[in-house]
C-alpha cells in the first residue's frame, strides 16, 4: 500500500497579485493543478483554506439511505403508539401541516405502530429496532440524533438540500466542500468517491444523479468520481493493446501541453482541471486495481462483514471499499443505498433493506474501531427526510405504509469526535413534532464543518457576487452537544 501524502497547505495570494505575475504563476497553477495540489482557480477570490482550529475528523464515510427510513420503525421508540392501532391522529398534532398529494385526499389519517419491537443496547441504552440487531452491538459508538428535520416535503429537493445545503441543483455536495477546503491525503485516489450500491427491494427507488455529488461553481476538480458497482468500476482503465505504460505517459504529456497552450491563450481555469482530471486517470491505472483486489484481506474480514462483501456493488462491498479508500486516503466516501421509499407493504420492505445493510454497517464501525481509525473517521448513517406517523392507505396490524415527513426524523454519527454513546433531540409520542433540541439540515452541515476543523461561516468561495457556503445565508448552528 502507497503510503499517503500530506496534503499540500494552500496558497493565498490575492487575485490582483497572482494575475499580475503573468506566465510563470499560470505555469505554477497548471503544475498545481497537475500534481492534484491546491492551487487557487482564476475567478476565485483565494481565501486560506486551512481549517481554522484543530479538526477532530480527518475522513468521512457517508452511508445515505435514499428514499427517507422510517424512523418509527428504526431509531425512534414510541411504545404509546400501540395502544392507538388505528386512531385517528389528533388534528392538534398535524396542526395543519402541508400534506403530499399522495396523502392529502385521505379521509383518515390512522396511527400505525410499528410492526416492529425496540431494545435497549449498550451502556449507552439506546432504543434499537430490532431490525438492527447488528448495529446493535456498536449501540456505544453511536450519537443518535432523534430531532433531525428539513424544508422539503419531496424526495428530489430534499436529497439535493442535505446534500448540497439548498434544494435546487447547481451547488457543491458537502464532500465537493471538504475536498477544496482540505485537498487530497492521497495523490493516487480521489479526494471524493461516491458508490451506489445494489438494491434488495426495487419498488419506489429514487433516481441518482451527479447534482448530489458534484462541485457546482467549485472548480470541477472537487467533483466526486463515482465508482461503477461491478467489477470494472472505472471503464477504460487498462491500456489498450499495443499500448504500454510509457507509451501512454508520452501521449498524456502532449495533449497536457497542448492544453497549456490552450490555457495560455484564453485563461479558462478549466483547462487546468482538465489537466488534473487527466493526471488523476493515469494514477488511478494503477491504485484502482489494488484498491480492489482483496486477496489480501484476511478472513477475520469475511467474518466480520459477511460473504457478500465479496460480491461487487452490494452495499456490504461497498462498505468494506469504502474502509479500503479510507485507509489509502480519500478524503470523503458516500455510500448510496436507494429503496427505502415505503409508502406501502413497509413491514416487508424495511426488513429487507435492513437485512441487507445492518451487517455491512456494524462491520465498518467496528472494523475502523479494531483498526484504530474511527476517532479520525466519520461515519453518518441517515436519509433525506421521516415518515409519517399515520398510515398511507391500507391498514392492518402488519401492513401499512408511512407518507414523507419533514418535520423530524433520525439520523446518527460515529466517530470522528463525536460523543459516542448519546442521544440528542427528542420528539412527541407520535413522533411528528420535535419538543427538544431540533436540527436543521443546516445545522447538521455546520457540525460536520466543525469536525474537520472549519467554520462553517468562513469556508467560502466567492460566485455571482456571493461568499457561498455550504450552509447558505439562514443561520447555522453547530450542535456543540454532539463535539467531543
Amino acid at each position: 500500500m502507497r503510503k499517503p501524502t500530506k496534503p499540500t497547505e494552500p496558497s493565498s495570494p490575492a487575485r490582483r497579485d497572482f494575475l499580475g505575475q503573468g506566465g510563470s504563476v499560470l505555469a505554477w497553477a497548471g503544475l498545481a493543478s497537475l500534481m492534484g495540489q491546491q492551487g487557487i482557480a482564476l475567478g476565485e477570490t483565494a481565501p486560506t483554506r486551512l481549517p481554522n482550529f484543530a479538526p477532530k475528523a480527518k475522513r468521512a464515510i457517508y452511508l445515505f439511505m435514499a428514499g427517507a427510513p422510517s424512523q418509527i420503525e428504526t431509531w425512534d421508540y414510541k411504545p404509546k403508539l400501540e395502544s392507538m392501532f388505528d386512531k385517528d391522529l389528533p388534528e392538534s398534532v398535524r396542526s395543519g401541516q402541508v400534506l403530499t398529494g399522495m396523502t392529502a385526499g385521505q379521509a383518515r389519517f390512522p396511527i400505525a405502530p410499528s410492526a416492529f419491537k425496540f431494545q435497549q443496547h449498550g451502556r449507552a441504552g439506546h432504543w434499537v429496532s430490532d431490525l438492527f440487531p447488528w448495529t446493535a452491538k456498536v449501540a456505544d459508538e453511536l450519537a443518535v440524533i432523534k430531532s433531525v428535520y428539513t424544508d422539503a416535503i419531496n424526495h428530489e429537493p430534499a436529497i439535493l438540500l442535505i446534500s448540497t445545503g439548498v434544494m435546487f441543483a447547481g451547488k457543491p455536495a458537502i464532500g465537493a466542500w471538504l475536498s477544496y477546503g482540505l485537498g487530497a491525503i492521497n495523490e493516487e485516489l480521489p479526494t471524493f468517491v461516491v458508490l451506489t450500491s445494489k438494491m434488495p427491494w426495487t419498488v419506489n427507488v429514487q433516481a441518482l444523479s451527479n447534482r448530489l455529488w458534484s462541485s457546482g461553481f467549485l472548480p470541477p476538480e472537487y467533483s466526486a468520481v463515482a465508482l461503477r458497482s461491478g467489477v470494472n468500476p472505472v471503464l477504460y482503465l487498462k491500456d489498450p493493446p499495443g499500448v504500454d505504460r510509457g507509451m501512454r505517459r508520452v501521449m498524456l504529456d502532449g495533449v497536457n501541453q497542448l492544453n497549456h497552450h490552450l490555457f495560455e491563450r484564453v485563461k479558462d481555469p478549466e483547462i487546468n482541471a482538465r489537466i488534473g482530471q487527466y493526471e488523476m486517470a493515469f494514477r488511478m491505472q494503477s491504485s484502482v486495481p489494488e484498491l480492489i483486489d482483496l486477496s489480501d484481506e484476511p478472513s477475520s474480514t469475511w467474518d466480520l462483514y459477511g460473504e457478500r462483501a465479496k460480491e461487487p456493488g452490494t452495499f456490504a462491498y461497498n462498505c468494506l471499499m469504502a474502509r479500503r479508500m479510507a485507509e489509502r486516503g480519500v478524503r470523503f466516501t458516500q455510500i448510496f443505498l436507494r429503496s427505502w421509499d415505503h409508502h406501502t407493504t413497509l413491514p416487508r420492505a424495511v426488513r429487507l433493506m435492513a437485512e441487507d445493510s445492518d451487517r455491512p454497517t456494524y462491520a465498518l464501525v467496528a472494523d475502523l474501531k479494531r483498526r484504530g481509525m474511527l476517532d479520525d473517521t466519520l461515519v453518518i448513517w441517515g436519509g433525506e427526510f421521516g415518515r409519517t406517523v399515520y398510515s398511507q392507505g391500507h391498514l392492518t396490524q402488519d401492513d401499512y405504509g408511512r407518507d414523507h415527513h419533514p418535520r423530524c426524523f433520525s439520523m446518527w454519527m460515529a466517530g470522528g469526535g463525536i460523543k459516542p454513546g448519546i442521544s440528542y433531540g427528542e420528539t412527541d409520542d407520535f413522533s411528528y413534532n420535535i419538543v427538544k433540541d431540533p436540527v436543521h439540515v443546516r445545522d447538521l452541515h455546520a457540525t460536520i464543518l466543525h469536525q474537520f476543523g472549519f467554520d462553517h461561516d468562513k469556508l467560502t468561495f466567492r460566485f455571482q457576487g456571493l461568499d457561498q457556503k455550504l450552509t447558505g445565508v439562514i443561520p447555522a448552528k453547530i450542535v456543540s452537544e454532539l463535539c467531543a
